[in-house]
């Protein structure tokens, strides 16, 4: 049997805190759990961004304890549609449509601010005697017995494994010498919370322009949040814009099947890129989230793959402690990493074809996209699948995303 020495956590965002959430579930209050974060200090949250939670994530919420917290403020996705058009076109004919439930009574997926999720994240990992630094994993020294963790305050902990969670550009993923294979577009996403006059009645739109996608997530009340694809330089102009003026650019591509429009909070753009960890362990070290991979946000998949690593290493890290197996050896890392590797890198390959495919001026391609997608909606057993799958339900599902406790 081997000593467990515990797990830190760098990085306080929703993978490190639901893997928290998970771990301290999974393994009792004999093994302790840290997460290290400086943003754990800033509280409540201030993230005006809302994501998309997939009815597998969701699940995984419920496991953990968290969802009954936000599920008042979680709008339920109860259809969606999906349009082609130029920008200038008068119209915009709807070429898919998707009913909002994977199963009875189960919505595909859910929209939700991210502060809300946050705070109710960071409330339950207080309760259940989760660890919580305000600091960051300044370095760390791996060694056969353990991992020696050092953080930004001075101290050490002496740890069986160590998680990076720490973004994209992770410092935890850079010390370990891990390269990245990927590369950056040349679009941005501008994200902003609009409010509108009428009900949005559950529904989502993803309007395929030749920038790139215009997504219109619908949250609680007559508000929805924008997730707005131009090229780096259109992005950053049409950010600086004056109230009257964006509002303008917003009008034109939102249209006015809401009624009027208000923007609710200032808009940001984030630029777009696409890489993969070559690989996602280390020694004594797991690399979920963003640290592990960053996808185009064109299918809205890019937080429920971060979850989906974390329901795939806390059931890893469970079923070894309870064989008394080192959670930080290198074959139960490595199970993680087969577990999660080709999945990431094919839904990769799937957003960089799709954004290849829909952003573009090429008459030619968008004939045949809009053949594919007429086919699709035409082809009820093929929809269901794809709903499935991008609510997270195909494959070797993990414990936590059937809503199973580990």
């Amino acid at each position: 049997m081997s000593v467990q020495r515990g797990i830190v956590i760098g990085g306080g965002a929703f993978a490190g805190l639901a893997l928290a959430l998970a771990l301290r579930q999974g393994l009792g209050t004999d093994i302790p759990v840290v997460v290290a974060d400086p943003a754990l200090g800033v509280r409540p949250s201030r993230d005006p961004r809302a994501t998309a939670i997939v009815a597998a994530c969701r699940r995984l919420f419920e496991a953990i304890g968290v969802w009954e917290k936000v599920k008042p403020n979680a709008q339920p996705v109860l259809d969606m549609v999906v349009t082609d058009s130029r920008l200038e076109d008068a119209t915009r004919p709807v070429f898919l449509t998707f009913g909002g439930d994977v199963e009875p009574g189960e919505p595909f997926a859910h929209l939700i601010e991210n502060r809300l999720l946050i705070d109710a994240l960071v409330a339950r990992a207080e309760i259940d005697g989760v660890d919580l630094r305000p600091v960051a994993v300044a370095s760390y020294d791996a060694h056969p017995e353990g991992i020696d963790v050092s953080l930004a305050d001075g101290s050490t902990i002496q740890a069986s494994l160590l998680v990076a969670a720490d973004g994209a550009r992770s410092k935890l993923r850079e010390r370990a010498g891990i390269l990245t294979n990927g590369w950056d577009y040349d679009q941005s996403g501008i994200v902003v919370t609009v409010a509108h006059e009428r009900d949005h009645d559950g529904r989502a739109e993803e309007h395929f322009l030749p920038a790139g996608p215009f997504a219109i997530l619908p949250l609680t009340g007559k508000r929805s949040s924008l997730v707005w694809t131009e090229r780096r330089t259109e992005a950053a102009r049409i950010v600086g814009l004056g109230e009257d003026e964006f509002h303008a650019e917003l009008e034109r591509r939102f249209g006015l099947h809401l009624g009027e429009l208000k923007a609710l909070d200032k808009p940001r753009a984030f630029p777009l890129s696409y890489f993969v960890a070559r690989s996602f362990v280390g020694e004594r070290l797991a690399l979920i989230g963003d640290a592990a991979h960053v996808i185009h946000p064109i299918a809205g998949q890019g937080l429920n793959m971060g979850l989906k690593d974390v329901a795939a290493l806390a059931e890893v890290i469970v079923d070894a402690a309870r064989l008394g197996i080192d959670v930080g050896q290198a074959d139960v890392l490595e199970r993680y990493q087969r577990w999660r590797r080709f999945d990431t890198m094919a839904m990769g390959l799937a957003t960089n074809s799709l954004n290849f495919l829909f952003s573009n001026e090429s008459s030619l391609l968008r004939a045949v996209r809009d053949i594919g997608l007429g086919l699709v909606d035409r082809t009820p057993p093929l929809k269901s699948l794809f709903i499935r799958q991008a609510a997270g339900l195909t494959g070797e599902v993990p414990r936590l995303l059937r809503g199973e406790a580990l």
